[in-house]
């Protein structure tokens, strides 16, 4: 089975091919265009679709609250303008005629974890992304817990500051405005003139100047007030994090040494880690449903 697989964040399209075995090949990483709203970013993916021969099954990973029985894009904030309603299973089946599968991003990393990575083995555990927003997942019981319109675990839009910053979801002080990757771009790029992207504020010359280290600090803690939160809801065992900042061992380090000082004794025994299989969860995660159609 030859199976191409999409995974749509707020800046990036990741694609790749998936065989039956789960093996990922030929990867590709172009620009999202978020701006330019959800039915180009559709027929982006169209376009690709049609420069392959002999796909067997399209899986799509995207940004946003997606019902994955129907491949509908329920809602969307407008990190990705007008794709609320996409009906982007429908609208793929009928351009290229390939049985296509669609998750929520999160959900999708989630269902990678769960079979091939860090969750493997472990039946309930809750999954983070830290990126242009924050997402979230609950897999409960071997199985993910979606809730009742498809929108379980939009941890990014918990409040962590009542009366805060405006959030594109129309609220004001969600986790995200505070510890999303974008919020800490933002927030460093603020506080010292600069123009630096989430990687560059981590190479050495920027990350040793205090100034830089002091507002990745605070990003940090503001990362873990969330997660407090959540473990105090939850209780879960095991947390996966994800997101290409987690790539940075100073990121996890700094959380592990401080989270656990903060809760309380019975939820101490939370195992927080990161994810085992980086950029390819979501599109392992996906792969895996749609080789099921």
């Amino acid at each position: 089975m030859k199976i191409l697989a999409f995974d749509i964040g707020g800046t990036n399209i990741k694609y790749a091919l998936c065989d039956e075995n789960f093996n990922i090949s030929d990867k590709h990483t172009i620009p999202t265009e978020a701006h330019k709203g959800g039915q180009a970013i559709v027929q982006k993916v169209i376009g690709i679709i049609e420069e392959y021969d002999g796909i067997d099954r399209v899986a799509v990973s995207t940004a946003g609250q997606v019902d994955s029985k129907n491949g509908i894009v329920v809602y969307s904030t407008d990190n990705i303008p007008y794709y609320t309603g996409m009906m982007v299973k429908k609208i793929i089946e009928n351009k290229t005629g390939i049985p296509t599968f669609v998750e929520n991003d999160v959900n999708a990393f989630a269902l990678g974890e769960a079979h091939f990575g860090a969750g493997k083995g472990c039946s309930d555990f809750l999954c983070l992304t830290y990126g242009t927003g924050i997402g979230g997942a609950l897999y409960l019981n071997n199985k993910l817990y979606k809730g009742l319109s498809s929108s379980a675990g939009e941890f990014g839009h918990i409040i962590t500051h009542a009366g805060g910053k405006q959030c594109t979801c129309g609220g004001e002080g969600c986790y995200e405005c505070y510890a999303s990757t974008k919020a800490l771009v933002d927030a460093v790029n603020k506080a010292n003139s600069t123009n630096l992207d989430a990687f560059q504020i981590f190479e050495p010359e920027n990350f040793q100047k205090p100034e830089i280290r002091s507002v990745i600090d605070k990003w940090i803690d503001e990362m873990i007030i969330g997660l407090i939160n959540i473990i105090y809801v939850f209780n879960p065992p095991l947390i996966v994090l994800g997101g290409g900042i987690m790539n940075e061992d100073y990121v996890i380090d700094l959380i592990d040494r401080k989270i656990y000082n903060l809760l309380m004794e019975n939820f101490k025994k939370v195992n927080i880690v990161r994810s085992k299989l980086g950029s390819n969860s979501a599109l392992l995660g996906v792969a895996y449903e749609a080789s099921k159609l």
